[in-house]
């Protein structure tokens, strides 16, 4: 079984290619080109790179969200097409929990924070029971301090990571110090081979999808769609 996963749910694109025991190949660059450069580009080179065509691949995966609009509409469509051509089927990973997975077995809670722009984050909480990613705390869109209460009640060691770190990092640094680390930068953004990781898993429980059925997760409105609600909701006025 030869899976492929795609993550383009920030400003890192990501792909990896694997089979239903280990991670084959994973390409990951974190440069300013947009998605739509270099995501195919990327998926053909590594296709090559491991002597496959798309035709041998069984299973796609791809990062549904929550982060860019535009990146992850560019993933999941490319995911989508693909799928749909070959008429394989495709599971579905949120960002926050494959952000997570790339801490695995790590003691207190794993706190993944993208940032969601008015200083609010997009996140969730997990923890590792038994050898299996647990959630802690459903994703929800939270204000940064609103997120710093919630984990100093829950009183344990905590690792952040993802693109939210950079702009909160001095905010975690003043109120929870004694209790928050921070993951290394090669762990800090998402990765198509921890997404391959969960996709596997998934997979094998029958947990997985026809492409079009694949929705992205927003969790909240761009910035463009409130703008344009608050301009008809004046015109109406």
């Amino acid at each position: 079984m030869n899976i492929l996963t795609i993550d383009t749910s920030s400003i890192v694109a990501s792909v990896a290619i694997g089979d239903e025991q280990k991670l084959i190949a994973e390409y990951t660059i974190n440069h300013k080109k947009t998605h739509s450069q270099k995501l195919l580009p990327m998926v053909d080179e590594m296709l090559k790179s491991c002597d496959l065509k798309a035709k041998d691949i069984d299973v796609f995966g791809v990062s549904l969200g929550p982060g860019s609009f535009t990146g992850l509409r560019i993933g999941i469509t490319t995911t989508k097409v693909m799928a749909q051509a070959l008429d394989k089927p495709v599971v579905g990973i949120s960002t926050l929990e494959g952000l997570a997975y790339n801490v695995p077995y790590f003691g207190g809670l794993i706190c993944p924070i993208i940032d969601a722009q008015r200083e609010s984050v997009y996140s969730a909480i997990y923890s590792w029971k038994d050898n299996e990613l647990q959630t802690s705390r459903e994703a929800d869109v939270l204000e940064i301090n609103d997120l710093i209460n919630i984990l100093k009640d829950m009183n344990r060691q905590v690792i952040f990571l993802g693109d939210g770190v950079e702009k909160f990092k001095p905010i975690i640094d003043d109120n929870i110090p004694e209790i928050s680390s921070f993951a290394t930068s090669n762990l800090m953004f998402p990765r198509a081979g921890a997404i391959l990781e969960l996709v596997r898993k998934k997979y094998e429980h029958g947990l997985f999808n026809k492409a079009h059925e694949i929705l992205p997760i927003y969790m909240r409105k761009s910035q463009a769609e409130v703008q344009y609600e608050a301009r008809m909701m004046s015109c109406e006025g």
